[in-house]
């Protein structure tokens, strides 16, 4: 399976994105805001919280590129959730629920993006992307 999160608005505090499935569109998305990063991080490359001067904590959406998806407990959310491996700067990026960036912390919120700067029905549509992901296996997320 293939996810496919494209970037529509990039605005100083929030990004809105388009999340497709296997080239379908699926549902909107909720992101920090996009900043520009080093292309590696030496700390998160050897599993530590990341201390780039680039990045804002809890404010900074991850990099574009592609990552490996897979089903990971959260111990904060206390359930199986889509997990990204691999991002650079960051540890624990999931795909959750929540309304606005500060639920972000940069992670991607799922949901309807009915309303400026947030998303609504974001319980719903995780519910209904966990349905479709099932299981987990073999699953990408390119981020444009």
């Amino acid at each position: 399976m293939k996810l496919t999160l494209t970037r529509i608005f990039k605005g100083p505090d929030y990004t809105i994105g388009q999340l497709s499935i296997d080239g379908a569109y699926f549902c909107d998305t909720l992101e920090d805001a996009v900043r520009s990063l080093p292309p590696t991080c030496p700390d998160t490359l050897q599993g530590n919280s990341c201390r780039c001067r680039e990045k804002v904590y809890t404010r900074t959406a991850i990099p574009a590129g592609t990552y490996k998806v897979t089903m990971e407990h959260s111990p904060r959310f206390k359930r199986l959730l889509p997990y990204l491996h691999d991002v650079p700067h960051f540890l624990g990026i999931l795909i959750h629920a929540g309304n606005t960036a500060d639920d972000s912390s940069g992670c991607i919120i799922v949901g309807r993006n009915k309303v400026k700067g947030k998303v609504q029905e974001s319980q719903a549509t995780l519910r209904e992307l966990l349905a479709r992901i099932g299981d987990g296996r073999d699953i990408t997320i390119e981020i444009l």
